[in-house]
């Protein structure tokens, strides 16, 4: 569960990017929408386990990233109060931006690409908050810098 608050913005920000044409303006709507929307639900189990239940710290590992000799650096999600907390803000906030995007963008004729620069900013947003070394924590703020630039660079054409 902990893994899908914060894959499922990803996968639908790839579905979105990459299968735009073929699914449709809608359909990336639709995609991205419901994949943000299901993970602020599952943010809110997640809190009530974690902050309201009196549950214990979770701790995730995804895979090693780097490991030389007797240093290991892991990608790992940690979820503790104040992440759990951070992740309803975070979700519920994306959730509601993204459902409101879908009037905002209605005549703009690349809804599928605003879309997913949206769910990816909502992806590495998680990265961030359940940052589990500082490392990640990097990979999370420059991704959020990354999305940030795609976002506000998003109607720019040149004449």
């Amino acid at each position: 569960m902990y893994k899908a608050i914060v894959f499922l913005p990803l996968a639908a920000a790839a579905i979105a990017g990459l299968l735009g044409r073929w699914i449709g303006d809608r359909g990336a709507q639709w995609i991205t929408s419901g994949a943000v929307i299901v993970s602020a639900l599952l943010s809110l189990v997640a809190f009530s386990q974690v902050a309201l239940g009196g549950g214990p710290e979770i701790h995730q590992q995804i895979f090693t990233w780097i490991v030389s000799g007797p240093f290991a650096v892991s990608w790992a999600l940690k979820i503790d109060t104040l992440t759990a907390v951070m992740l309803v803000v975070v979700t519920g906030i994306s959730a509601l931006v993204h459902v409101y995007s879908i009037g905002y963008m209605a005549r703009d004729p690349s809804k599928p690409r605003f879309m997913a620069y949206l769910s990816m900013f909502t992806f590495f947003m998680l990265m961030l908050v359940t940052a589990d070394n500082f490392l990640q924590l990097y990979f999370g703020w420059e991704g959020v810098g990354l999305a940030s630039y795609l976002l506000i660079g998003f109607w720019y054409t040149r004449p």
